[in-house]
């Protein structure tokens, strides 16, 4: 069935660009990360400006991480969905 293999091929591709997209939003967030604690170093104080900044960047990359994996599973399911009508129309 070519019309299943282009799709699966296309569902791939799309999940590895998703992956490299949200890899390189982690590693913004760590160098984020690595810019605060040079300039805010770590003096244990529990609710100072570096915590709240940091919780914050993690908070970010939580929500950035759970948006793609979002699009991710929609992009996946549109996909199937059309490769499951191309095989029927083919």
């Amino acid at each position: 069935m070519p019309g299943t293999e282009t799709g699966s091929d296309d569902v791939e591709r799309i999940i590895e660009t998703l992956q490299g997209a949200e890899t390189s939003a982690l590693e913004a967030v760590r160098k984020f990360l690595d810019t605060v604690n040079g300039v805010f170093p770590d003096v244990s104080s529990d609710d100072g400006p570096r915590k709240k900044i940091i919780d914050s960047a993690f908070k970010m990359a939580e929500q950035l991480a759970g948006t793609w994996s979002e699009l991710a599973q929609r992009i996946v399911k549109v996909s199937q969905s059309a490769v499951g009508e191309a095989d029927k129309e083919g």
